[in-house]
């Protein structure tokens, strides 16, 4: 792959995501915070948008998607699927409770626009949409693009690494220090893991299975505070 189109790729989706979200307060006429918990409706179309485009430059280079992420159908073991979906599970909990210490003093810290309700509609929607178009999306980005087309072994773990927990500075955006380094923090553990397995095993599925159940967990807690009155307060604890 050109490494001009890589430089181009691995920061590509903070700024869409920026984009969209700036689009969005213009459109609305409201702040950054005051549209910030629809991100999980936003993070959907964009994980479409990122597919399409991996694809696109997949074909560009003579590929498939499935051989950009080196799928290899009958590869993986289900023995395997399970201890990295509970790793990514551990120390993606892990990271966000450590990032929370650090950032806010607080464990577990919270950020209310994260499971903030939203139409009850879109949030069951989004239950199999979410997870399924996240783990494609960054797990081919970042996994695919990044270390699968880097040489240096110690940069195609840490730079795509970096990027993967940088994006979530952005999910969604806003106009705080403090909030993007406590993203990044609470991210940067579980993606330095996870491009250095994808660099030893080169077998994408166990992550994305493994990224898409902790995804469920999120949009499964979005769906409750939506769809059921004095959930939001509780989880809040007013």
């Amino acid at each position: 792959m050109d490494r001009k189109l890589l430089y181009i790729l691995l920061p590509l989706r903070p700024v869409i995501f920026l984009l969209f979200f700036m689009a969005g307060s213009l459109i609305t006429n409201k702040e950054l915070s005051e549209i910030s918990h629809w991100w999980s409706v936003a993070d959907t179309p964009i994980n479409i948008l990122t597919i399409i485009l991996l694809t696109a430059v997949s074909r560009k280079n003579g590929m498939t998607y499935r051989e950009l992420i080196n799928y290899q159908k009958g590869k993986t073991k289900v023995s395997r699927i399970i201890p990295v979906s509970l790793v990514i599970l551990t120390v993606g909990t892990g990271g966000m409770y450590l990032a929370g210490f650090l950032c806010y003093g607080v464990i577990p810290y919270l950020p209310q626009m994260m499971i903030a309700p939203i139409h009850p509609v879109l949030a069951i929607i989004n239950i199999p949409l979410l997870p399924v178009t996240t783990a494609l999306a960054e797990d081919g980005l970042y996994l695919g693009c990044g270390v699968n087309h880097i040489r240096n072994k110690y940069a195609a773990v840490l730079v795509p690494a970096f990027f993967f927990a940088l994006q979530h500075s952005f999910i969604p955006p806003l106009p705080d220090l403090r909030y993007m380094i406590y993203r990044f923090l609470s991210f940067l553990p579980i993606t330095v893991i996870l491009c250095g397995y994808y660099y030893q095993k080169r077998d994408p599925v166990p992550i994305m299975i493994g990224h898409a159940l902790i995804d469920v967990a999120t949009v499964t807690e979005i769906f409750a505070t939506s769809a059921i009155p004095g959930v939001y307060e509780g989880m809040l604890g007013s």
